[in-house]
């Protein structure tokens, strides 16, 4: 079989700026090829070193001119035309032997490159794969630090081989440019952008992404000191303006001051889901992007990945109220605030105590947001079935804001209506005996063989699910981490291959 034709793209110069898929190709190679100069140094052959084996075959395709003066009865295109036919047949020869030809380009391959010369010739008889690279317009945009075009705006790149009015014409009729192949052009190409009334905006930079790159203002570059591998760039007008609030920052206040911010401040309530960024919803993960304050109980910011632009005021659990208010009274003085919940922020978490302290009146001009997310009842009903596919109940066993005996009356009217029942905040160690009672009020109401789910740090390293009765629940199997779902009389536990099911299915009755 022919071997495959590669065309290789190996970016501006700099290697780091090697594909994977190009550095893979070349060290597989068995046959590399690369144009080079009379001298017989060839930039991309460099730039492509780390990855040649020492035991390949090297086919150096030397250009027979450059620019000089030449005998040959076509001129200058006939040698070059003639080099081309002659390099194509090399490459040939391999490629019928069954080997493959990576053939390397500087920049991108079929961009103003000598690959695609090759390409032309061989691509009739041979398969060719091109492995595209970073342009040199690219990494000169890169190397100004600036933006080319932005919105409907239009980039033109240019040989300046071209006449000195064609070019103006152009550079006139464009809002970005690139013009390439500079060397002894550039005093052309310096009059075109003259005469087109784009000199000052234009900037200069030469070996872009090696160790002898330089930038500068394009009008004051000397035109003795211009190598061929030097670009001119022209960024677009609006690619090139700078947003009216960034400027009224730059000039309001010092850089790093930490009170500035683009935009109003709001206060954006998020849950986290039961564990880790998996469990994060993509509106949640933006929020959290955005934000320049994270208020929250400590053990919750943990579970959000550190940014040293964003400060963090972490509290203890039991100071909710304390914490919308710092939320709020930040967000009123232009912070992006996000107060973080774990599981869902409206369940049982700070949803409620942000809009309750926010409903006060030096709160009322204050944005305030709140985000869904994953709840712990959810996520333990998942992680066994579906013991929640029916009506159910969400009560917290917590009687810190709630007397116990509204605690017991609620228990009493879900379990008299047969909901079944997600409890949360079962019991922790200043609350040692709520569930036990719990227990024994709702076995007042429930068979002793209906079904419950303990669900602990789900989604998390330490989960533990385990499926057992309301008369064989033992308090001593719970903790403050764990959810208990208690079942109707129509939950089901069936028993699947190694796991146990728990569901309660959506039709009622008999």
């Amino acid at each position: 079989m022919p071997g495959t034709l590669y065309g290789v793209g190996v970016g501006p110069g700099d290697p780091e700026l090697v594909t994977v898929k190009a550095a893979r190709l070349i060290a597989g190679a068995d046959v590399v090829a690369y144009h080079a100069a009379r001298h017989g140094r060839s930039i991309a052959r460099r730039i492509a070193e780390p990855w040649l084996r020492g035991d390949q075959i090297e086919e150096a395709l030397v250009y027979p001119v450059t620019t000089e003066a030449t005998d040959h009865p076509g001129g200058y295109q006939g040698a070059i035309d003639a080099f081309y036919t002659d390099a194509a047949a090399r490459l040939a020869a391999h490629l019928d032997a069954g080997r493959d030809v990576v053939l390397l380009a500087e920049g991108d391959p079929l961009f103003y490159g000598s690959y695609m010369h090759m390409h032309k010739r061989l691509t009739p008889r041979f398969r060719a794969v091109v492995v595209p690279g970073v342009t040199s317009v690219s990494a000169a945009s890169a190397a100004l630090g600036r933006p080319l075009v932005e919105r409907d705006e239009v980039l033109t790149v240019l040989p300046g081989t071209l006449p000195r009015d064609e070019l103006a014409r152009r550079l006139a009729a464009t809002d970005s440019a690139a013009v390439m192949k500079l060397g002894r052009t550039f005093d052309t190409v310096r009059g075109a952008l003259a005469d087109a009334g784009r000199l000052a905006d234009a900037h200069y930079v030469e070996r872009a992404t090696t160790d002898g790159e330089r930038t500068a203002a394009l009008a004051d570059v000397d035109p003795a000191d211009v190598p061929y591998f030097s670009i001119a760039i022209v960024p677009g007008r609006v690619a090139s303006s700078v947003p009216a609030e960034a400027a009224a920052d730059t000039a309001a206040a010092p850089a790093g001051d930490p009170a500035r911010v683009a935009g109003p401040g709001e206060v954006v309530v998020v849950g986290t889901g039961p564990a880790g960024r998996d469990w994060l919803t993509p509106q949640t993960a933006a929020a959290l992007a955005q934000a320049d304050d994270l208020v929250g109980y400590g053990p919750y910011l943990d579970r959000v990945a550190p940014n040293p632009r964003q400060t963090r005021h972490a509290s203890d659990n039991r100071v909710e109220a304390e914490r919308a208010a710092l939320a709020l009274d930040l967000a009123a003085a232009g912070r992006r605030v996000v107060v973080v919940s774990a599981g869902d922020p409206g369940v049982f978490a700070m949803a409620a105590a942000v809009l309750e302290v926010a409903s006060e009146q030096k709160y009322s001009d204050v944005p305030v947001r709140v985000l869904p997310g994953m709840s712990a009842a959810q996520a333990v009903a998942a992680a066994v079935g579906a013991p929640l596919g029916h009506d159910h109940a969400l009560i917290s066993l917590s009687d810190r804001l709630k007397p116990w005996e509204v605690v017991t009356a609620r228990l009493v009217a879900a379990a008299t209506a047969d909901l079944v029942i997600a409890i949360y905040n079962p019991r922790s160690n200043a609350r040692p005996w709520q569930l036990g009672a719990a227990r024994d009020v709702l076995l007042e109401h429930r068979a002793g063989d209906t079904p419950v789910v303990l669900g602990r740090d789900v989604g998390g390293a330490g989960q533990r699910i385990v499926v057992t009765t309301l008369a064989e629940l033992d308090p001593d199997d719970v903790d403050m981490r764990t959810l208990v779902i208690v079942g109707s009389s129509a939950t089901r536990v069936v028993h699947r291959g190694a796991g146990t099911t728990v569901f309660t299915p959506r039709h009622y009755g008999p």
